[in-house]
């Protein structure tokens, strides 16, 4: 890919502590949407999510003196749609698969975007990192235990979720380096308010019959009242989306995309974590043992270099 932007220096260790910040927020924002999808449909919760999480963006970006044009408009809307896409596919899946089953589903993304970001970018992805990204997956492996009833077609919802996650953070390395993550979570939510209009409107006109509906209520079915309890953990959702879209913008701004997805990995520990607090599933020895190679990704990805590492340049 080419790109116009000059080369910035990596903040290596700061995109790791942003990231592992990140995932931990975005975690427990993803148990709420769980919690509220037996009430709530999916295009509801983008709506009202986005409706007070827009103002907070704007007042944001109005307080860091940023323009509210993004550099590269057409990129900007591109990243955007990839990660609409991507939430679509994950929180279809909730509604059925556990929330950990979920998560490390989705975190195949690091592998994907390890494979993606040397390819069209040109980031360099040496021995030890590979392994580490190769070690973080046995660990997603450990957690999902093929064979057994994880491997039901909804899987594949988060699995192509972690498709379009992948190219979104790779574009955001390559093409949107240079714009500010505040500039970036606006528009996103603005994509996530009208993807919810759009498809409310839509599913209107269809016309979908109450079978239908009745079988996929989360997707397909008509949007509930919403009191103060609603309306407060919508408020709480997008707090903390904002949080997290934020800093994983950031993260991998700043830091290359193959060190940053390992560390992603730790959504799924965040997630095992909420999962039990919040539906009391307990992890197994297997998922245990998954969580140590998971972490022991982490730890071998960032180790430190015998060889200093070349300046960082965005590809071609």
């Amino acid at each position: 890919m080419a790109s116009g932007e000059e080369a910035r220096p990596d903040r290596t260790a700061l995109g790791i502590v942003i990231i592992l910040g990140s995932v931990l927020i975005m975690a427990f924002a993803d148990a709420v949407v769980k919690l509220v999808s037996a009430d709530l449909t999916l295009w509801q919760i983008f709506v009202a999510r986005s409706l007070v999480a827009i103002p907070i963006m704007i007042a944001l970006v109005r307080a860091a003196g940023v323009g509210l044009k993004p550099r590269a408009p057409i990129w900007a809307l591109v990243r955007s749609l990839l990660l609409v896409l991507t939430w679509i596919a994950f929180y279809a899946s909730l509604p059925v698969l556990s929330l950990s089953v979920a998560a490390v589903a989705i975190y195949t993304n690091p592998i994907m975007t390890a494979l993606l970001a040397a390819a069209l970018i040109g980031e360099p992805v040496g021995r030890r990192q590979w392994a580490g990204v190769l070690l973080g997956f046995l660990g997603v492996i450990a957690i999902l235990k093929p064979g057994s009833d994880a491997f039901s077609w909804f899987t594949l919802l988060p699995l192509l979720g972690a498709a379009f996650y992948a190219c979104a953070m790779v574009l955001t390395r390559s093409k949107c380096r240079a714009e500010s993550p505040l500039i970036l979570v606006l528009g996103l939510h603005g994509s996530f308010l009208a993807t919810g209009l759009i498809a409310t409107a839509a599913l209107a006109l269809i016309g979908l019959g109450a079978e239908t509906k009745a079988a996929f209520p989360f997707l397909f079915g008509a949007w509930a009242p919403m009191g103060l309890r609603e309306w407060g953990l919508m408020a709480l959702i997008a707090a903390l989306s904002v949080a997290f879209f934020v800093g994983a913008a950031r993260a991998y701004q700043i830091a290359p995309p193959p060190i940053i997805a390992t560390f992603d990995y730790g959504y799924v520990v965040s997630a095992t974590l909420w999962g039990f607090v919040f539906f009391a599933e307990t992890p197994d020895l297997s998922t245990i043992g998954g969580m140590i190679l998971i972490v022991a990704a982490g730890l071998l990805v960032s180790a430190p270099s015998s060889k200093k590492a070349p300046n960082d340049t965005p590809a071609g």
